[in-house]
């Protein structure tokens, strides 16, 4: 019996502009939350449309619960998804979408006032889909994509329009399936709240994986970063020079200095930069978080 939910060796898919994703290789294994991460354009979408059997691929092999992708009726009974974000009737309720969809899908009807609870929706099941905020919209998603009771839950950007108090109910929500043994693949752009949940985290940069593993192995990777602000704008030019000069890697983002290096150098620095006439205003070694190494390892700095 197969230990990994999804397992990609690999995999291509290729248009006339060139590979979309490019001989992508993973595992995920079951019961765990899986992030999936890369800029716009990386190939998320792509690989997920492949993996559920949307679209075939160019080359390379992929299976989901065991079974291949190319015989996606053999496990999509056990898949839920939301990609690209849901489409319901507008003129029906919430909870009728779903009925709508239960019965299509041959799943227990008894099952959307569960879900509606679930998803945070209580009170509002009742409501036309068409008075929905995106949030709302993004929650009966969820729930459409739980309706299987399903072994393998894969969301594209769930988080998409949520505020807050909705994305925290959406995080324990795929905590707590993910304790209860469904495995979670999810991408999204909010990498803090990524790096909240997951244990396992895969990488696109181009269509290619750069990474693939668990979370802790990622940040171990990545040296230490001092994040510098001055008192004036124009002198966190000056502290790259200081960095550069002592032989570490640095630039500015959002006017940040991102300096590599551990945290005993901040000392070193602090001294150059009050020599330098520089009046520091922020001076913080901290370990890499998963967008401080996302940053790194894809050189996406929008």
């Amino acid at each position: 019996m197969t230990t990994m939910a999804i397992s990609v060796k690999d995999l291509s898919k290729k248009y006339d502009s060139g590979f979309a994703v490019s001989h992508a290789n993973f595992e995920v294994p079951l019961g765990t939350i899986c992030g999936f991460v890369g800029p716009n354009g990386a190939g998320k979408t792509t690989t997920i449309r492949m993996l559920l059997g949307l679209i075939s691929p160019t080359g390379g092999t992929a299976e989901v619960l065991g079974q291949s992708i190319q015989h996606p009726d053999k496990y999509l009974s056990q898949v839920g998804a939301m990609i690209e974000g849901p489409a319901f009737y507008p003129a029906l309720s919430g909870a009728e979408n779903l009925k709508v969809l239960a019965t299509l899908g041959g799943f227990p009807i008894e099952r959307v006032d569960e879900l509606i609870r679930a998803v945070g929706l209580e009170g509002r099941g009742g409501s036309k889909y068409k008075t929905y905020s995106l949030g709302m919209k993004q929650r009966l998603g969820i729930a459409a994509a739980l309706l299987p009771n399903p072994k393998v839950l894969i969301l594209d950007e769930p988080t998409n329009g949520l505020d807050p108090e909705g994305i925290q109910e959406v995080r324990d929500l795929l905590k707590r399936l993910a304790s209860q043994g469904t495995t979670v693949f999810v991408s999204s752009h909010l990498l803090s709240e990524l790096e909240l949940i997951s244990e396992y985290i895969v990488m696109l940069r181009k269509g290619e994986v750069v990474f693939a593993g668990t979370m802790q192995d990622l940040l171990l990777e990545q040296q230490p970063v001092i994040l510098v602000k001055t008192e004036k704008d124009t002198d966190l030019q000056k502290i790259i020079d200081i960095a550069h000069n002592d032989g570490h890697q640095a630039q500015i983002r959002s006017g940040v200095a991102h300096i590599e290096g551990p945290a005993e150098w901040a000392g070193t620095l602090n001294r150059q930069a009050f020599e330098a006439g520089i009046i520091l205003t922020q001076l913080a070694p901290q370990l890499p978080n998963l967008e401080e190494t996302f940053f790194e390892m894809t050189g996406d700095r929008s």
